[in-house]
């Protein structure tokens, strides 16, 4: 069973979105796009009405630096 992902834990949902959508650059995604990926990723068990703005930054900034990392 996978660990719970909660919306504090930018660093892991960055390497999860990577993992996930390896093809998709992170800064062209919508906020309500990125809301919805988190919520849908396995183990996610936050309060979908817990993220904010500044959450959703992190969140993107830590899946372009992984997905960055894996571009070579």
């Amino acid at each position: 069973m996978p660990r719970e992902i909660l919306w504090t834990d930018a660093e892991e949902i960055g390497i999860q979105l990577t993992e996930k959508f390896p093809d998709l650059d992170p800064l062209t995604v919508r906020f309500t796009d990125l809301h919805r990926y988190v919520t849908e990723l396995e183990g996610f068990a936050d309060d979908p009405a817990k993220s904010s703005e500044p959450r959703l930054e992190a969140i993107q900034m830590a899946w372009h630096e992984e997905w960055q990392d894996a571009q070579g």
